[in-house]
C-alpha cells in the first residue's frame, strides 16, 4: 500500500527533475550572456548550478505544493478515472507552460538589470496597463508564448507516464498521508530555515543573481517591500545617530531651529537671484553616459550639452536610485533613499515637507506635468496630497504629435507646460513646477521626422536624442514667452538609463548629468563637487536666496564648505549605500 502511495505522488519529482533542468539550462544561457562580461569565472558558473539546484529544490517544495494535495486528498475513485487523467495532464501541461514563460521573460529581465525578479517587477506588475503595452511593444511575445506552448506540451506528452503513474493504482488515505506528512516537514523546514540570500555564496552580485531562484527572489521582493527596518537591517543608538546626523546638516548652513530635530532656518541671501521662477525637468533615463560634456562614451545629446556650457554644469552628480520614483522623492523631498520601496509608495506620504511646501511658503504656485497617466507609480497622488497642482496626459484634450503606451511625445507635454504656464504668469504670482517626460524609454517609438531619431527601432540612442531634442525645443520655444527672462530651469535625470555592472552598488551607472539654465541671471560655471539628487532643492533655493525652513537633507552644493566631507546616498533593490572620500558602506537586508 505504501509503494502505491508512492505512486500517487511520483508526478511530484517527475516535475521536480523538469524544473531543475530548465534552471540549470537557465543558468547557462544566463552565464553566457551575462555572466561572462561581469567577471564570472567558470569555477563560479560551476558553483551557480550547485547552489542553483539547491534553491530550485526548494521553491519547488512551494511550486508543487497543490499537486501534493492533489495526491494526498484525492479518493482513489475519482484519482483513477480518464477525467482525472485529463485533469492531471492539464494542470501539468499549465505548469510547465507558465514556469517555461517565466524562464524567458526572467532572461529579458536579467538583461535589462542584470538581476533576477526583484522589486522592480514587483512594481512594475502593479501597473499593468503600461507594462503590458511595454512589453507587447518591445518582445516578441507572441512567437515566445507558441513556443513555450509547444515545448510544454511536447514536455509533458514526453513524461505522461510517470505524471500518470498514480492512477493507476489502489493507495489508501494513511499510506498517503505518511507521505504527504514527509512532504509537509520538508516544506515547513524550508519555511522556518532557508530563503532566498541563503543560497548567496560569491562577492560577486551577478554571481548570485545567477544563482537564485527566479520565482523565490521575486516573492521575497513581494514580501519585503514593507519590512520592519529594525528587524533587518544593522541600527545604532537614535540619539547617537541624531547628534551625527545634525552635526553633518549643520556643516553645510543653516540654523538647527530646536534641540531634537533636523529642521534647519535659511536666511535671505545677499547675492541671491530672488523670487524667480523655477522649472525642473525630470528626464527619464538620462545618464551621464549619453553625455560628451558630462564624460560620457557617447555623444548622444548635442542640444543639452550647448545648453550646458551656457548655465550651471553639475559634473560630479548621481541619482539616489534606479527608478523614477527614486529621482522624484529626492528632488522633491530631498529624503535620502529608504530601503525596498519609495515613499511615493508608501502609505502616509501626503503632507510632508516638500520643495512644493517650501516654494508655497514664499508665494508661489506649484505643479506637477507627467506625459502618462499619472496614476502610474502613484505619482498624482503623491503630488497631488502634497499640495502641487497636478496635470498629466488626460489635461491634453487635443490631438498630439505622437503617442505610445508610456504617454505623449516630450513635445506636447512641454506645449501643455507652457500653456499653464503662460496662465500662472498672468496672476502675477511666481511659479514653481516639476516636469516629468517620459519618451526615453521602450518600446523607444516616436513620431516621424526628428533629426537623428528613427521613429522605430532605434532604441537607446533614439530614445536619448529624442529627449534632448525635445528639451531644447522646450527651452527654444519658452525663450518666446514674456516670463522666460525670469526663470530659472532645472535639468536633471530622474535616473540612468540601467544598471549594470558586478557591484552590488554600480556606482558608474547611477551617474547622471544637471543643469541649472537661466541665461539672463546664471553665468556659465563647472560644479564638480559631489552632488545628488537630495541635493538639488537646497541649491536651487540657495541660488535664489530665499529665506526658509526645511528638514531637507540635502545640502546646497555652491556653498558647500571648502573642507571636502561631502557624502552621496543611494539604493539598489533592499540596499542603501553612503559614499564619501571615494570609499562606499553599503548597508543591505540582514
Amino acid at each position: 500500500m505504501l509503494r502505491s502511495a508512492w505512486l500517487r505522488f511520483r508526478i511530484l519529482p517527475t516535475l521536480l527533475a523538469w524544473y531543475l533542468a530548465m534552471g540549470l539550462l537557465l543558468r547557462a544561457a544566463l552565464w553566457w550572456s551575462f555572466g561572462r562580461p561581469a567577471g564570472v569565472s567558470d569555477v563560479a558558473f560551476a558553483g551557480t548550478l550547485a547552489a542553483g539546484i539547491a534553491a530550485d529544490t526548494v521553491q519547488a517544495l512551494y511550486l508543487l505544493a497543490p499537486f501534493a494535495l492533489l495526491a494526498w486528498l484525492t479518493p482513489d475513485r475519482w484519482f483513477r478515472t480518464r477525467g482525472m487523467r485529463v485533469a492531471t495532464l492539464t494542470l501539468a501541461t499549465l505548469f510547465v507552460f507558465q514556469l517555461g514563460f517565466v524562464a524567458v521573460a526572467e532572461y529579458f529581465f536579467f538583461e535589462e538589470f542584470d538581476s533576477r525578479l526583484n522589486l522592480v517587477s514587483v512594481d512594475y506588475l502593479m501597473y499593468p496597463t503600461e507594462v503590458v503595452g511595454d512589453i507587447w511593444s518591445e518582445y516578441p511575445v507572441i512567437p515566445v508564448v507558441l513556443a513555450v506552448a509547444l515545448l510544454a506540451a511536447a514536455t509533458v506528452y514526453a513524461l505522461r507516464r510517470p505524471l500518470l503513474a498514480g492512477t493507476r493504482f489502489v493507495s489508501g488515505f494513511g499510506a498517503r498521508s505518511a507521505v504527504a506528512l514527509g512532504y509537509a516537514l520538508l516544506l515547513g523546514t524550508a519555511i522556518v530555515a532557508i530563503d532566498r540570500d541563503s543560497f548567496s555564496f560569491s562577492a560577486n552580485r551577478v554571481t548570485n543573481e545567477i544563482a537564485a531562484n527566479g520565482a523565490a527572489s521575486f516573492c521575497n521582493a513581494l514580501r519585503t517591500s514593507e519590512i520592519d527596518y529594525h528587524a533587518w537591517y544593522a541600527t545604532a543608538d537614535r540619539d547617537a545617530n541624531l547628534h551625527a546626523l545634525r552635526t553633518m546638516l549643520v556643516r553645510g548652513g543653516g540654523r538647527l531651529v530646536d534641540d531634537h530635530g533636523i529642521d534647519r532656518a535659511f536666511p535671505a541671501r545677499h547675492d541671491g537671484l530672488g523670487r524667480l521662477n523655477v522649472v525642473v525637468i525630470a528626464s527619464e533615463s538620462f545618464g551621464a553616459e549619453f553625455s560628451r560634456a558630462f564624460g560620457g562614451r557617447h555623444d548622444w545629446t548635442p542640444y543639452f550639452d550647448a545648453y550646458a556650457r551656457q548655465g550651471i554644469m553639475f559634473t560630479n552628480m548621481y541619482a539616489s536610485g534606479t527608478r523614477t520614483v527614486r529621482g522624484l522623492e529626492a528632488i522633491t523631498a530631498s529624503i535620502p533613499p529608504i530601503p525596498t520601496t519609495s515613499i511615493l509608495h508608501r502609505p502616509g506620504n501626503a503632507g510632508i515637507a516638500n520643495w512644493g511646501a517650501v516654494m508655497r511658503g514664499l508665494g508661489y504656485s506649484t505643479s506637477f506635468f507627467y506625459g502618462g497617466y499619472g496614476s502610474f507609480d502613484g505619482m498624482n497622488a503623491f503630488f497631488a496630497g502634497n499640495g502641487f497642482d497636478v496635470a498629466d496626459r488626460r489635461a491634453i484634450d487635443g490631438p498630439v504629435r505622437f503617442a505610445n503606451i508610456w504617454g505623449v511625445a516630450d513635445e506636447d507635454l512641454y506645449d501643455l507646460a507652457i500653456r499653464r504656464f503662460d496662465a500662472l504668469a498672468d496672476t502675477g504670482k511666481p511659479f514653481f513646477a516639476i516636469i516629468m517626460n517620459t519618451s526615453n524609454h521602450k518600446p523607444f517609438t516616436f513620431r516621424a521626422g526628428v533629426p537623428g531619431v528613427k521613429p522605430e527601432g532605434g532604441g537607446r540612442e533614439s530614445g536619448v536624442r529624442y529627449a534632448d531634442y525635445a528639451q531644447a525645443y522646450f527651452l527654444r520655444e519658452a525663450a518666446t514667452h514674456r516670463w522666460f527672462d525670469d526663470t530659472v530651469f532645472v535639468i536633471v535625470a530622474d535616473h540612468g538609463a540601467r544598471v549594470y555592472g558586478r557591484e552590488d552598488i554600480p556606482l558608474a551607472t547611477y551617474r547622471i548629468p544637471m543643469l541649472i539654465y537661466a541665461p539672463k541671471h546664471i553665468a556659465p560655471e563647472r560644479i564638480a563637487t559631489l552632488t545628488t539628487q537630495i541635493d538639488v532643492a537646497p541649491t536651487v533655493l540657495g541660488l535664489l536666496g530665499l529665506p526658509y525652513r526645511a528638514p531637507f537633507f540635502g545640502q546646497d552644493v555652491r556653498h558647500a564648505p571648502a573642507d571636502g566631507g561631502r557624502i552621496a546616498l543611494f539604493s539598489h533593490n533592499h540596499d542603501v549605500a553612503l559614499l564619501r572620500d571615494g570609499e562606499l558602506a553599503i548597508l543591505g537586508l540582514k
